[in-house]
Formats: structure tokens, C-alpha cells, sequence
């Protein structure tokens, strides 16, 4: 069993809170967002590659993004995996240039969003909760090695605790945050 890393377990949970972050941020709001299309996976060369490694991706105004592809035989494939990515988003083939308008966000798809950005926020709970069991059986076989007494295990658990509802509270705070942008409140 690994020995008690106070600073490992608080690296673990934030890097958790921040894989939060990264989620919801390619779920869509009313503002145009480049992470929205981060996900999108193109088929070019006779290979499957992230569309953001054949194109550059920009939002010009707040509710449009561009898709500028860097050779132009790929614009087909690359327009074709942004219909394809069930996102909503129609793009404009100008030639040597995709614009995504961003349309509005109908009611029941906003609650869909809400309802998403929640079971992405409770996979980070649930990740944090792992981290801190881990460390709480790290504290438990030092003691039964003899290199920690019991007052420092409950020490170090109670440290442990705290670190956790702190980090859950930052991962809830994150996720109500982009709630409330999803729904417009």
C-alpha cells in the first residue's frame, strides 16, 4: 500500500475539479465556445484525428464560430463530421471557410444540458470520494506498520475530510455556475 501523500491527494482531487471544468466546458451555452467542437473526430488521410489538429477553430462573434481547414480537400470530410456530431450546429461551406452559426437553445434542451453539466459534476464527486478513500487506507496501513500512531492517523484523516468537502464544494460551485449559464438565470 502506497504511504500517506497529503499533497498527492490534494493534486488528485483538484485535477479532478479541473477534468470537471474541461467537461462542461464543451457543453453549449448561448455564447459560442471553440471547446465545443474540441470532441469532434475527422476522418482525413485515411486516419481519424481531432478536428482541431486539421482546422483552426475560432469564435469571431458571440454566436458564430469559424472553421478555417488547413488543406481544402479536407473541408468535406470536415464538414461532414460537424453535422454528423449531433451538436445541432449546420455549417456554412463558403469554400475555404465553415461558419457554425450558434442557434438559440430550446427550453427542454437546456434541461437536457443542466441535467448532463449534474452527472458530470457527480463523476467528479465520485472521483474526489476515491481519492480520499485511498488516502484514508494509505493513513490506515501506516498505522498498522507502526510509522504513524493513531492520534496522527485521526489527524491526518480529519486533514483528509476537510480537503475533500472543500474540493466537493469547488467541483459543486463549478457545476451550479454553469447551470445557471446553461438555463439563463
Amino acid at each position: 500500500m502506497a504511504k500517506y501523500d497529503k499533497a498527492g491527494l490534494e493534486r488528485r482531487m483538484k485535477g479532478a475539479v479541473e477534468a470537471l471544468k474541461h467537461d462542461l466546458s464543451g457543453l453549449r451555452t448561448r455564447r459560442a465556445n471553440t471547446a465545443l467542437l474540441e470532441p469532434i473526430m475527422v476522418t482525413v488521410y485515411g486516419a481519424n484525428m481531432p478536428l482541431a489538429q486539421c482546422a483552426t477553430i475560432s469564435a469571431p462573434e458571440p454566436r458564430m464560430l469559424t472553421v478555417q481547414v488547413s488543406d481544402k480537400s479536407n473541408i468535406g470530410p470536415v464538414e461532414k463530421a460537424i453535422r454528423s456530431a449531433g451538436l445541432g450546429l449546420n455549417p456554412i461551406n463558403d469554400g475555404n471557410t465553415l461558419r457554425l452559426p450558434i442557434p438559440d437553445l430550446t427550453e427542454d434542451r437546456r434541461k437536457e444540458l443542466a441535467k448532463i453539466a449534474s452527472q458530470y459534476a457527480e463523476k467528479a464527486r465520485i472521483a474526489i470520494r476515491n481519492v480520499r478513500r485511498d488516502g484514508m487506507e494509505a493513513l490506515k496501513a501506516d498505522e498498522n506498520k507502526k510509522e504513524i500512531s493513531e492520534d496522527e492517523r485521526k489527524r491526518a484523516e480529519a486533514e483528509v475530510q476537510k480537503l475533500t468537502d472543500d474540493v466537493v464544494k469547488a467541483a459543486d460551485e463549478v457545476a451550479a455556475s454553469k447551470e445557471k449559464e446553461i438555463l439563463g438565470k
